[in-house]
């Protein structure tokens, strides 16, 4: 709206640098938000030991649900381009502005096609995201169902396997409104303070 004529090439990673009337010089920066996030997530897990789950000698099989959302770029990339697993355990990954005419919310009713493929026991883990991505659903081996009010409670259980955490160490735990009782449990069991 402030510069109608403005022509930028959002496919050209790197600073481009305008001259506008009320702005100069105007620059504009692209990134690459997918290696950005990526290069954050290899300080905070241990990618070699993932790779070796997803695409070693005994690797899993997964399946994973962008639901048409914006985080399919960032499956493709991190999960099968750099992780290894398999370029067809990674679903409807092309984001799109109607989400492939469905409901991008990854729940048991909207993401039923997830939870049928988990059903038949081939895969180890399954997931599926909003539109957003800022939720998520999570499935066990043949369907298993993991709340999303307990999940953060699967993640404090096991948090002494994120390097991350190994190097900085965790005060405590914290529970908000839509998180269920399961923290408490852990952090009790953890000996942490909630």
């Amino acid at each position: 709206h402030i510069c109608p004529e403005l022509k930028v090439d959002l496919s050209k990673i790197g600073k481009q640098t305008f001259e506008v009337e009320t702005f100069k010089p105007l620059t504009v920066e692209i990134v690459d938000s997918v290696e950005a996030y990526a290069e954050m997530l290899r300080g905070i897990f241990d990618f070699a030991a993932l790779k070796e789950l997803l695409s070693g000698a005994n690797h899993i099989n997964v399946r994973l649900d962008a639901m048409h959302g914006v985080v399919g770029p960032y499956v493709k990339k991190i999960v099968c381009e750099e992780l290894g697993s398999p370029a067809n355990s990674a679903v409807n990954c092309v984001p799109k502005e109607d989400f492939g005419g469905h409901h991008p919310d990854p729940n048991l009713t909207y993401a039923a096609d997830l939870v049928n493929a988990m059903k038949g026991g081939e895969y180890g883990f399954g997931a599926a995201f909003d539109g957003d991505g800022d939720r998520n659903m999570v499935l066990g081996k043949h369907g298993f169902f993991v709340n999303p009010s307990d999940s953060v409670a699967v993640i404090a259980a096991n948090i002494t396997s994120i390097p991350y955490f190994q190097k900085t160490g965790v005060k405590g735990l914290a529970r908000s409104m839509p998180t269920s009782g399961a923290l408490d449990n852990v952090a009790k069991a953890m000996q942490m303070q909630l």
